[in-house]
């Protein structure tokens, strides 16, 4: 009885995720989002376009969670032991990408789900990399990710995509480490960006 009261008053005391990890002895963290390169409205000139689905990006395990990855060599996979992104590290990538794309006047609507049956096109992505490598006493931050855009009415692939970035720390602290991830995911954002204009049919360099 001692030890189910105790459980409760801890549950209770303690909201949520907060009270689960208190519970299994989790440190504290500090949460981190990233920045879009840019959320402000474009105008492109050539106005609804098609409506895009971006899709929640795939990937593998030890990258489906909101902690952070860094890498000590190529075989070993750590996390940061007091830092951890706000979502999951495909979520997060998804609501850059929402929020990016949604800003041009080219889509009649940019969301993570159709606003009826189907969207005109969708992207579907999956996440190769998106941790830091240590390197001395720094690391190298890395994001690849592979990308296509689908033409819902027929399944048609009508591009496909590559993207690799890279940004430099020189600790591997939370105040270097960080600001080289939002760097690196502000580059990659945006090559996505303009690779899904272009496969819409819009000239990027329209865009203002």
């Amino acid at each position: 009885m001692r030890l189910t009261a105790l459980f409760l008053a801890l549950t209770v005391a303690l909201p949520g995720c907060a009270a689960l990890r208190a519970l299994e002895g989790e440190p504290k963290r500090d949460v981190f989002e990233l920045r879009p390169p840019s959320d402000q409205a474009r105008q492109c000139g050539r106005k609804h376009v098609a409506e895009l689905v971006i899709e929640e990006p795939k990937t593998r395990g030890t990258l489906a969670s909101e902690r952070i990855m860094i890498r000590p060599n190529e075989l070993q996979t750590q996390y940061l032991p007091d830092a951890q992104w706000g979502d999951t590290v495909p979520v997060t990538l998804q609501t850059l990408l929402v929020r990016s794309l949604g800003a041009y006047d080219a889509f009649s609507h940019v969301g993570r789900a159709p606003l009826g049956t189907a969207g005109d096109l969708a992207m579907i992505s999956e996440i190769n990399d998106f941790n830091a490598e240590a390197s001395g006493k720094g690391a190298t931050v890395r994001l690849s990710v592979d990308a296509q855009l689908v033409r819902e009415m027929d399944a048609t692939v009508v591009a496909r995509g590559t993207f690799t970035t890279t940004a430099n720390a020189a600790t591997t602290k939370n105040e270097d480490l960080i600001p080289a991830f939002d760097a690196a995911s502000r580059e990659l954002v945006s090559q996505m960006v303009d690779w899904s204009l272009r496969g819409a049919g819009v000239s990027p360099g329209s865009c203002r």
